[in-house]
């Protein structure tokens, strides 16, 4: 017969092979990892400035094969992710800091980034409004259902950058809220105002045709 000892310490290990089993049943929770971004030029929908050496791009991530690198459902949500890059070939900075983005709809609708409290609103109460109020007034808090997961995925995906230094790319996503609009991209052109050169002196306004992505041929 074995002594108590050897008893418990073989139930110890029996307790931790069912909790390795466990979790290894359990689904993956993968962390959002950022698509690497090629030059703006290289994608179907962007605007290049030859002389400014300057170019701007947009990716929709309207599929659900792109969308597998979020764990959010963004598109449940009402959200059409952009992936959206610029891409520096001169020889000086440039300026994003009073960039402005909007997108007009083949039906005309505006639309501007969503921000990110906007998402967590949204997010926390499906039936939020996040469209641009025409009137100052406060929303609502967020009620604190957002997960951390959530959040840092969020914060992790949006295009943050102020600036593009010389001979690189910057690039992250933007979100627009096309809940109630049927075909949001058809026709659909994004207007990007404000971008500067290091001086201080903007650049001619960047028009992106959307057309553009969805006409393109399939990708290899």
């Amino acid at each position: 017969m074995h002594p108590p000892r050897f008893r418990v310490r073989a139930v110890v290990r029996v307790l931790c092979f069912v909790l390795l089993l466990s979790v290894a049943a359990l689904p993956s929770s993968k962390n959002f990892v950022k698509p690497v971004a090629r030059a703006a030029f290289n994608y179907p929908a962007h605007d290049l400035h030859r002389d400014e050496k300057v170019a701007i791009a947009a990716d929709p991530y309207d599929t659900a094969e792109k969308a597998k690198i979020f764990s959010v459902d963004f598109s449940g949500y009402g959200f059409l992710p952009v992936f959206f890059i610029v891409t520096n070939d001169g020889d000086r900075p440039v300026s994003l800091a009073n960039m402005e983005i909007e997108v007009t709809t083949g039906n005309h609708s505006k639309l501007t980034p969503t921000s990110p409290e906007d998402i967590y609103r949204r997010l926390s109460d499906p039936r939020a409004n996040t469209r641009p109020n025409p009137f100052p007034l406060p929303r609502n808090t967020v009620k604190g259902t957002i997960t951390p997961k959530q959040r840092e995925e969020v914060e992790s995906a949006q295009f943050a950058a102020r600036a593009v230094e010389p001979h690189t790319t910057q690039s992250g996503f933007l979100f627009f809220d096309v809940g109630g609009i049927s075909s949001p991209l058809a026709g659909a052109t994004m207007d990007i105002t404000g971008v500067a050169d290091a001086r201080g002196k903007e650049l001619l306004f960047f028009e992106i045709t959307m057309d553009k992505y969805l006409n393109a041929p399939p990708a290899n």
